[in-house]
């Protein structure tokens, strides 16, 4: 295996773990860092999807004892129920929509000019949200929620389909505009990535297996590695950093490395590949 190779694939696993879960898009992270790197092929769009799993890895970690309980619980506790029933439903809009329009998505926006104009627009909106009034807030605990909202969150999801929007954005803002408190937005978001995202990985490496050979295992174990490990650390400091912060610096970078990335690509600076 080339030693280039596996570096480009710490890279983006890097990249991967330490966007996944902030309101800045992990996937036109990915595609940004992918067209500066090369590393921007078919092959490579598989890859980028496929180590999410590693990500999720984290969050499975991070919440392993929530996890646990809740499903150790599921057979008489109401409260656990609620919870795995919420988070069936706020993944059913992403797979309909995602088998539905996934392909075309993926044909015509994956493409930096329009991940940079979604990041500047995301920024705007995430400043938009953190100006709601006080009290404005419904749902304290992510276990307070009913399945309605599980289903508004998972529809607000479907927006990250567009490149640049952000997943963990969608459902965490989203969240916090639907009445849902910061704590319990973020951590539906972390429950919500575990099925969306280990079915977007298994459904894209199963779709695309022509692509694929045991001799990219190990591009594929780097990636994987090193999304986990930046993740996980990820997940740890954004959970304490959310208790006495909010949302506003991140959409302040949304806007300013949007700006960046149009104006590298409008006088030529930066070529960066559709």
């Amino acid at each position: 295996m080339d030693i280039v190779l596996l570096v480009k694939a710490a890279v983006m696993g890097i990249v991967e773990g330490l966007t996944e879960f902030l309101p800045i898009s992990s996937t036109g992270h990915l595609i940004l860092a992918g067209s500066l790197l090369g590393f921007d092929d078919d092959k490579a769009k598989v890859f980028d999807i496929a180590i999410q799993t590693g990500a999720i890895f984290a969050v499975i970690l991070v919440y392993w004892h929530k996890i646990k309980s809740t499903v150790v619980a599921l057979p008489r506790q109401p409260k656990a129920q609620r919870l795995a029933l919420n988070i069936f439903i706020g993944f059913l809009p992403a797979v309909v929509l995602g088998l539905l329009f996934g392909k075309a998505i993926k044909a015509h926006l994956f493409i930096p000019t329009v991940v940079a104009s979604t990041f500047i627009i995301g920024g705007f909106i995430i400043l938009w949200a953190e100006k709601r009034p006080p009290g404005s807030v419904r749902v304290e605990h992510v276990d307070d929620m009913s399945p309605w909202d599980a289903l508004k969150v998972g529809l607000v999801q479907c927006f990250a389909m567009i490149p640049g929007t952000s997943r963990s954005g969608s459902t965490i803002i989203g969240g916090m505009l639907l009445g849902l408190s910061r704590q319990a937005a973020t951590d539906f978001s972390f429950f919500l990535a575990i099925p969306t995202l280990i079915g977007a990985g298994v459904y894209s490496l199963y779709k695309e297996r022509a692509l694929l050979s045991v001799a990219d295992l190990p591009l594929f174990a780097v990636g994987l590695v090193f999304s986990f490990i930046s993740a996980w650390l990820c997940v740890r400091w954004l959970l304490k950093y959310i208790s006495t912060h909010n949302f506003i610096p991140f959409a302040w970078y949304r806007i300013a490395f949007g700006i960046v990335v149009l104006a590298t690509a409008w006088t030529g600076t930066v070529v960066w590949a559709d």
